[in-house]
């Protein structure tokens, strides 16, 4: 029987429907163009879908405040909002994610979409132009010709460029190409595996297991706990359960999938039967899934107009083209996974953040810049994803779905560009990368070397004041607020017998430990950090204080010492320990910026942990090699006098989360709700739009935020008014609200007012109303 044949005619085609694909081709159809997304599965997500349930990871794992924004924290917020389930590692996702998805998908107008469909072939115009893309759906037998002026490849494979001629590359390169301290001494063919995954449920009562024949049985105690695959959660499947080579990982994918339910039918085994950390735990649970779609790692990158290595996310490279960041770790598994001797180094080194291999592969925040996403060899061709153009080395940190997603965005947002402007790829990378990036941070991404200068935006000529305004004092070992009711999940792993902790032993001055403080436009006069002697005696610890650059700034020696001390610490278990300064913003640091105080190693004493985290502070250790690292916590700290670093103006700063400051304004939370922020000009403006970024969904990263979840930040219930004829007039209510970002048009032809205000009735638990941006358009 022959298909039926059906032709379609678009602005954009994205083939490959995971979260870059799905966020390239939102962001696309959001710019106006009219869009056609391609899936081969029957869901969206890729690897995130319930059909292989890997949880999103991202920078916000290894940074503060560093949660990717923009269509992925759209789809994330929602999510918890809606999902009843607890985030497990990976194995857990249900399919609330994919209907979550699914439905912005339907609200997008200019959106197509066409699932259970395979790309089968391109056609082409020319060596340099890719004419059409011929697709099959499957369970409909119709033969789909696509043709488009743009196309966008997020299939991780690199299905399309791989049939458009492009160049690619698969397997490491050598460390004489680019010297990468990461890369083999030769070159080599080796990518890391693909995984499935498991899940099992707690059935109240003993149940039985029993191992298949076909399947592969696990005895040796030594393959999980020495070789890096410790089994520390029983309720849900392991990235480690991986393989790779001998197969390749897309000509052998069925195989691959087949090995890797022997190999995990054995570790349930193993857990269920064998391990005597593990039997007792898993007596009451049975297995409830295992994935049959294996998730894939690396297969071919695609060659770009630039070719990204390690050492631009070691060095953090500021990229004219910047367009997306990443954060997370180098993190490259071994590639013969469960058949290797070790596992993922790090796992393997039992996650020490302190060693060679930890220090080394530590990066980030970073910018990602346009041309890699660009084919070299196709003119109409873009991609983003796992197949982009870097290096096996670097593709360790820029592979995770939270990096993925923002590149996918962006992307979209080019390739809509080029078609309405009838630009060539040079053209766009010449004329209009900084509309793209104001772009992208109007629609609530982050850029780490840009900031709205969207001449647009009324708001940023206005006069920002408010109802109250909160100042810090700093926060203590008993403080108290929202950020510490946030909940990691609970891992179903054996607990081995220790020794009882000691008071504040976890607290203790291990390694050099810096806090970092905002500041405002006050002067410094003193700091205070609560300690604890761990000793019988009197012990002297070096304070230090630095201005530095922004929140990961994580330089040991970020410059001179704007002052040195010798703290002396008697006996004791909350000692406030003080510094006198004269520190003055202009002199010594810039206004509204951060300070970072340094307690350098001390094993006999403890910095205590504050007891919260208050909104735009973070803490980091020192790890080796001139590098610190990011912990997500407060250290106690008092600053006199209190800093005004949440005044109003910060939400014209350009930048929507902490980085150079908290550029965040709040009020005072002792006054109650309802609080404003105003904006006032000089003569009356036509406002139709008002576009708000709220805080929260940034401090952690995805997997820390429990079922139902709304941050507490978030403005549940605001209005917007208008001061006309001498009263103030509501010109739009907003209720219930948990999302980051909102867009609020005033309807018909807006107002026209000299005045604006945002009053907050109610947030979804913090007692100040906070926003980091408001923007006005007419």
């Amino acid at each position: 029987m022959m298909a039926q044949q059906i032709r379609e005619t678009y602005d954009v085609v994205v083939a490959g429907g995971g979260l870059a694909g799905f966020s390239a081709a939102v962001a696309a159809a959001r710019q106006g163009a009219r869009t056609c997304l391609v899936q081969d599965r029957p869901v969206f997500g890729g690897n995130s879908s319930s059909e292989i349930r890997v949880s999103p990871h991202g920078a916000a794992c290894f940074h503060a405040y560093a949660r990717e924004t923009g269509i992925i924290s759209e789809l994330l917020i929602e999510e918890r909002a809606r999902n009843h389930e607890l985030i497990t590692e990976n194995g857990w996702t249900n399919s609330v994610w994919d209907m979550t998805m699914y439905d912005l998908a339907m609200q997008t107008e200019g959106l197509t979409f066409h699932l259970n469909t395979s790309l089968l072939g391109v056609n082409m115009d020319g060596a340099r132009k890719v004419e059409s893309i011929r697709c099959y759906t499957h369970n409909a037998e119709v033969e789909l010709i696509l043709s488009a002026a743009q196309f966008i490849d997020c299939t991780g494979d690199g299905v399309l460029a791989d049939l458009a001629g492009c160049e690619w590359r698969m397997g490491s390169e050598g460390r004489d190409e680019y010297g990468e301290p990461h890369a083999p001494e030769q070159a080599n063919g080796e990518v890391m595996g693909n995984s499935i995954h498991f899940k099992a449920k707690d059935m109240g009562r003993p149940v039985p297991f029993t191992l298949p024949e076909w399947a592969i049985r696990y005895e040796d105690a030594s393959f999980f706990y020495e070789q890096g695959r410790p089994p520390y959660d029983i309720r849900s499947g392991y990235w480690w359960l991986e393989i790779g080579i001998p197969w390749h990982t897309i000509d052998d994918a069925e195989q691959i999938r087949h090995e890797l339910t022997r190999h995990t039918l054995g570790v349930w085994d193993w857990i269920k039967n064998c391990d005597p950390n593990t039997r007792e735990l898993a007596a009451n649970y049975a297995l409830d899934w295992i994935g049959q779609v294996p998730g894939k790692r690396e297969s071919r990158r695609i060659m770009g107009k630039y070719l990204m290595t390690e050492h631009d996310p070691m060095n953090r490279t500021a990229f004219d083209d910047e367009i997306a960041f990443g954060g997370w770790f180098l993190d490259l598994h071994t590639p013969g996974g469960l058949l290797a001797p070790t596992s993922e180094p790090s796992s393997a080194e039992q996650y020490d953040e302190t060693t060679d291999y930890a220090v080394k592969s530590y990066c980030g925040p970073y910018g990602i810049p346009l041309r890699v996403c660009m084919s070299k060899d196709v003119d109409n061709l873009m991609m983003a994803g796992r197949n982009v153009s870097v290096t096996h080395a670097a593709l360790g940190t820029v592979r995770v779905m939270g990096t993925t997603a923002l590149m996918g965005q962006a992307v979209g947002v080019a390739a809509a560009t080029m078609v309405q402007e009838r630009l060539s790829a040079d053209e766009l990378l010449e004329r209009s990368v900084k509309d793209i990036q104001q772009t992208l941070l109007r629609d609530g991404c982050f850029l780490p070397h840009a900031r709205n200068e969207d001449a647009r935006d009324l708001a940023r000529l206005a006069q920002v004041s408010a109802s109250s305004e909160a100042v810090s004092h700093g926060v203590g070992p008993h403080s108290s607020g929202t950020a510490e009711h946030l909940v990691d999940w609970k891992e179903t792993k054996p607990k081995p017998a220790e020794p009882p902790a000691l008071p504040y032993d976890r607290d203790r001055l291990a390694h050099r430990v810096g806090q970092w403080i905002a500041v405002g436009d006050r002067p410094v006069e003193r700091l205070e950090v609560a300690l604890a002697n761990l000793s019988g005696e009197t012990q002297q610890v070096q304070a230090r204080v630095y201005a530095v650059a922004d929140i990961w700034d994580y330089r040991s020696e970020p410059g001179t010492p704007l002052a040195e001390a010798v703290l002396e610490v008697p006996c004791g278990d909350e000692l406030w320990l003080p510094l006198e300064l004269d520190l003055q913003p202009g002199r010594d640091f810039p206004a509204h910026s951060y300070l970072r105080i340094d307690l350098l190693a001390h094993p006999q004493v403890a910095w205590l942990r504050a007891g919260t985290v208050i909104p735009g502070h973070t803490a980091a250790y020192e790890i080796g090699q001139g590098k610190m690292r990011s912990i997500k916590e407060n250290r106690s700290f008092r600053i006199s006098p209190a800093q005004n670093c949440y005044a109003p103006a910060l939400v014209q700063s350009g930048v929507t989360r902490p980085h150079q400051a908290t550029n965040l304004w709040r009020s005072d939370p002792q006054q109650p709700l309802g609080q404003w922020l105003d904006l006032q000009w000089e003569s009356p403006q036509r406002i139709r739009r008002v576009e708000l970024t709220f805080p929260g969904h940034l401090y952690h990263e995805y997997h820390n935020y429990p079922p139902f979840y709304r941050d507490p930040q978030c403005a549940r219930s605001y209005s917007i008014l208008a001061w006309q004829d001498g009263v103030w007039v509501e010109a739009a209510t907003q209720r219930d609200n948990y999302q980051r970002r909102n867009a609020v048009d005033l309807g018909g032809d807006g107002v026209v007012t000299d005045r604006l205000r945002v009053l907050v009735h109610e947030t979804n638990g913090d007692p100040s109303a906070a926003i980091y941006e408001i923007r006005c358009y007419s």
